[in-house]
């Protein structure tokens, strides 16, 4: 068989499209979307490469049309778990002696398959099943998905490529091997690429995978499934499993056989599974130390200095809160907007949100669409009610909803004069912004209360037009966001240029689509070969 020392293709970001008017790709996804949308689809799970129907099904209803039936899932047993693991370890045994080269092959063609022929299938179901416009499902579930796929083989073969010293005489070698064991991968509803990602990155790496997707994103974890199908992905490397999530996380952490989890979702729900990991660690129950990773919760900020812009400190407040409806990990849901420069940012905010549509994503022109389910919708609400309540908050913007057709809040803004009231303090995860307008003079101190007001640290932005206190701010706020913006909006993180991840309550920091991320999914083997081996004990300095 021959060999070589393989360059893989250069990773560039995959361009967004327009979806101007009269543009093909406009044409195409919006075809796809009504197609889909008059559809019934019967989504089983997947096991060893089979599809599995048991007959137990859940509905899927678009968010903003939630008495239209679109679907439904089929859910799993606990024997369905326990095969998901042991048909994993099965394809193991191939799988993590694949070359490299192949893995990576696989997964370039499942970034050129989407870029091509799945773009828009799985843009239109993005849009259908978790409530995206066209714009947030274009840079999500195509270009993001797919710059991880490309980035990640990338990565990968600097990994591989850092090698140790020899010295005369020995050939000093580093091998990254598979962890032993699977990885239990569990995926949001929010961003459809980091379902494809979360299985996708430790599998690259050469092991196996039991995924769980959030039941409000299996329409598009379906068509992730045959994405890989078609790329070539061997069976029984990605499992993707539904059904009760307490019982299929029991089994897999369960199991001796359990090596990693790779988690993105609710700060109390990780820290649920550390806690069931660390008590089976102490009672001996696994092969090897799990590997832990996770981007959780946040309550992300945008603080503005008496020198910045105020329209572009607006602008950033009406995309960074309001995109998707605010449901990313990254959304500015709290801001800090000296007292000298409120009344500006505030007449561009009202007047931006004067302008943006709400309702289904079919239609272009809405800005706003529906967030995920009832269970949102209902705290959102009891949250924006109890504002109008409240001595020490004012709704200066929206507070209306409705979840007569759609799950629809209005793009909310609370105006506080208690920094620490509960929406600056609470991830809400939603349309719902707070403000806390501060003293001008007192902007260091007001960097402080920010630092010390919530317990994530995921993402934040600082506006000013001064070096010096973008450089004092900067630096008061380091431990504050792990991905941290200077005259930006706090979202978009693009593959490639802004590794994501933060600390604190906000997770492991472990930096998606990076180097970092992929390094946790290997476990290296040091390999030291002699030439000419000694044949006597002795030293010099022995004499004789």
């Amino acid at each position: 068989m021959a060999s070589g020392f393989y360059n893989v293709p250069k990773a560039v970001n995959e361009p967004v499209k327009s979806y101007s008017l009269n543009s093909p790709e406009r044409a195409e996804l919006l075809a796809t979307y009504k197609k889909m949308y008059n559809e019934v689809v019967d989504i089983p799970f997947h096991i060893n490469g089979k599809e599995i129907r048991t007959g137990t099904t859940v509905s899927i209803h678009p968010p903003h049309d939630h008495k239209h039936t679109v679907g439904h899932f089929h859910t799993a047993e606990k024997k369905h778990i326990e095969e998901a693991v042991s048909t994993a370890l099965e394809a193991r045994k191939k799988w993590a002696s694949t070359p490299w080269q192949d893995r990576a092959a696989i997964f370039l063609k499942a970034a050129e398959l989407l870029a091509g022929p799945y773009r828009a299938k799985m843009n239109a179901a993005t849009m259908i099943g978790q409530s995206k416009n066209v714009f947030q499902a274009e840079i999500d579930a195509a270009c993001e998905m797919i710059d991880f796929f490309r980035f990640n083989v990338e990565f990968m073969t600097e990994i591989y490529s850092n090698q140790p010293q020899s010295a005369p005489g020995i050939w000093n070698r580093m091998e990254y091997r598979a962890l032993e064991g699977f990885v239990y991968a569990i995926t949001p509803f929010n961003f459809t690429s980091i379902a494809g990602n979360l299985p996708a990155a430790p599998a690259m790496m050469g092991n196996v995978v039991v995924w769980k997707p959030a039941r409000t994103q299996v329409y598009s974890a379906q068509i992730i499934m045959e994405l890989f199908k078609e790329a070539g992905l061997p069976d029984g490397v990605i499992n993707m499993v539904t059904g009760n999530s307490a019982m299929i996380t029991e089994v897999l952490l369960d199991s001796k056989h359990f090596t990693g989890i790779h988690f993105t979702g609710s700060t109390g729900v990780f820290n649920s599974f550390w806690e069931q990991i660390g008590r089976n660690v102490n009672q001996g129950k696994y092969i090897s130390y799990p590997r832990i990773v996770g981007e959780t919760g946040g309550k992300d900020f945008i603080w503005m200095h008496a020198s910045a812009d105020a329209k572009q400190v607006a602008t950033a407040l009406s995309r960074g809160a309001f995109e998707y409806q605010g449901q990313k990990c990254s959304a500015a849901s709290r801001a800090y907007i000296p007292k000298s420069k409120w009344e500006d940012v505030k007449s561009f905010l009202l007047d931006d949100l004067k302008s943006m549509k709400m309702g289904s994503p079919e239609d272009t022109s809405n800005f706003i669409n529906a967030v995920i389910d009832n269970r949102a919708f209902d705290k959102l609400s009891s949250y924006i009610e109890q504002a109008k309540k409240d001595p020490d908050a004012e709704v200066i913007a929206g507070g209306n909803y409705d979840n007569s057709i759609g799950y629809f809040i209005e793009p909310t803004v609370i105006l506080t004069t208690n920094p620490k009231y509960s929406t600056m303090c609470t991830e809400l995860f939603g349309p719902v912004l707070t403000i806390y307008v501060y003293e001008d003079k007192e902007w260091e101190k007001s960097l402080e209360i920010l630092d010390d007001t919530s317990e994530y640290a995921l993402t934040g932005a600082i506006f000013s037009g001064d070096r010096y206190i973008i450089d004092i701010a900067t630096n008061a706020l380091e431990n504050s966001a792990g991905n941290f913006y200077i005259n930006d909006k706090p979202t978009g993180a693009v593959v490639g240029q802004q590794p994501f991840g933060g600390a604190r309550g906000s997770g492991t920091n472990d930096k998606a689509g990076s180097v970092w991320n992929l390094l946790r999914w290997v476990s290296n083997r040091t390999i030291k070969e002699t030439f000419v081996s000694p044949s006597d004990y002795r030293y010099p300095f022995l004499g004789e």
